[in-house]
């Protein structure tokens, strides 16, 4: 059998049922059974654990803007590292064509196992000890958040845009609808040399926050 002494060390966590662990690190191309199971579940978990961390941190934090942040911290990139910080391609079970094409140090192979090994610590465990472990490997992403990162859309683009030495974004009302108690504006955001984004809302604000944020994501800014 496999040492995994290192590595239940950096996770802070010793199987009482090694077979999870073991079926964490398997690839699919070994065979069955493998993680791919696992890291279903493992996907969901550090969602909700994520989610919740983020509703206690940030009491002021808008739907939105929450979204975003937990997109951030579940992203490959994020799992990547923590695959890393564990030294999880050393512990890899892969199939001898994953092996000779470097499958052990693929981004999402190491994602997905660290999803997996998730998983498999809620089935050995349950979710006080799983949201545990989730949390102590999440430390430095969590910590690293700070007020700028929930700044609105609106602010967001206009300190992009200073930072390019660019002109400022303009925002135009196309129309208002609704009734006088219920209205609906929708606002036409230009910012130069992108194409135009629109955004509806009950206040003119809101639709223009609404556009800003949809230029954020065609700008490919998180």
């Amino acid at each position: 059998m496999p040492d995994y002494s290192k590595l239940c060390r950096a996770l802070a966590y010793h199987f009482k049922q090694e077979h999870y662990l073991t079926m964490a690190l398997t690839h699919r191309s070994v065979g069955l059974p493998n993680n791919e199971r696992l890291e279903f579940l493992g996907d969901a978990l550090l969602s909700c654990i994520v989610a919740e961390a983020l509703f206690e941190r940030f009491p002021l934090a808008r739907e939105g803007e929450l979204t975003r942040l937990r997109a951030n911290l579940v992203k490959r990139d994020t799992l990547v590292q923590i695959a890393q910080k564990l030294e999880l391609s050393q512990y890899l079970r892969l199939g001898f064509g994953e092996l000779k094409t470097g499958g052990g140090q693929r981004a999402s192979i190491l994602a997905d196992a660290v999803e997996a090994l998730i998983g498999a610590i809620y089935l050995d465990s349950g979710m006080e000890v799983c949201q545990t472990v989730v949390l102590q490997l999440w430390q430095a992403p969590l910590n690293s958040l700070s007020g700028h990162h929930i700044k609105d859309p609106k602010t967001r683009l206009q300190e992009y845009l200073q930072a390019k030495q660019q002109s400022l974004p303009s925002y135009q009302v196309l129309s208002i609808g609704g009734t006088p108690h219920a209205q609906e504006f929708e606002v036409e955001c230009i910012v130069p040399g992108a194409k135009p984004t629109y955004g509806m809302g009950e206040s003119r604000r809101r639709a223009e926050q609404a556009a800003a944020a949809q230029a954020l994501r065609i700008l490919n800014i998180e």
